[in-house]
């Protein structure tokens, strides 16, 4: 991961809600097969960062690069296009549509991976999502969810997957079968952006990890370094 330019470079980045502003200078990477994660206390901007990466807020200032190319100013639609994969907060699954039917709604293979994902390697992954195949999206419970949640936004087969709130209001087991699935992913070499409030497992398989602050950031480091610092970032990590 040395030597080659980011995946994903957000430099100074500032993002506003009508004249309330948001995000006051952002700074994160992420490399190729990295996993990263964003950490604060809520309200401080994790997911703000994440709409203005995503297209769905448009920055007010600062760079964003993916993959070499500035896409601050682009729309959403054509960020997702260049392989940024969302896991929304809330999941956000089509309620109308079966698991069927959420998982291919999206699906394609624009970056032309040679080992793509496919409904069969979702539901390898996540087994339940076969047995829950003709349910409805609103019919499913929030684990079930949010594993279609994952299994959609791999379907667009991405460089990134940003997932939001990874396992906010999921049950212990629930949630120990989310880290086993993004353990699995990163051992793919996917690389992976979360925001999640559970840092024991973020520290087991985060490389890095950002903490936010008011709209800035305000430390970046290794797991290691992060254990090391974690009295230092009680407040700000809401520990």
């Amino acid at each position: 991961m040395t030597g080659a330019a980011p995946l994903l470079q957000v430099d100074g980045l500032q993002a506003f809600y009508g004249d309330a502003q948001a995000l006051f200078g952002v700074a994160l990477t992420v490399s190729e097969g990295e996993f990263v994660t964003m950490l604060g206390r809520n309200g401080m901007g994790k997911t703000t960062t994440v709409r203005a990466i995503t297209g769905i807020l448009p920055p007010g200032a600062g760079q964003i690069r993916f993959g070499g190319q500035d896409i601050t100013r682009l729309p959403s639609h054509q960020i997702a296009r260049l392989g940024i994969g969302l896991v929304p907060e809330q999941r956000q699954v089509f309620p109308n549509l079966t698991v069927y039917e959420n998982l291919v709604a999206t699906a394609h293979n624009r970056l032309g991976h040679k080992q793509p994902w496919t409904l069969e390697r979702v539901v390898q992954l996540f087994p339940r999502l076969k047995e829950r195949a003709g349910n409805l999206g609103a019919n499913l419970s929030g684990g079930e969810q949010q594993m279609l949640a994952i299994g959609r936004a791999l379907m667009t087969n991405p460089r990134l997957l940003v997932l939001d709130e990874a396992t906010e209001g999921l049950a212990p087991l629930v949630r120990a079968e989310i880290w086993h699935c993004l353990e699995s992913l990163r051992e793919t070499g996917l690389s992976v952006l979360v925001i999640d409030k559970n840092i024991g497992p973020l520290l087991r398989l985060a490389d890095t990890h950002c903490v936010l602050e008011k709209g800035r950031t305000v430390w970046t480091g290794s797991s290691a370094a992060l254990l090391d610092a974690r009295h230092e970032l009680k407040e700000s990590l809401g520990v």
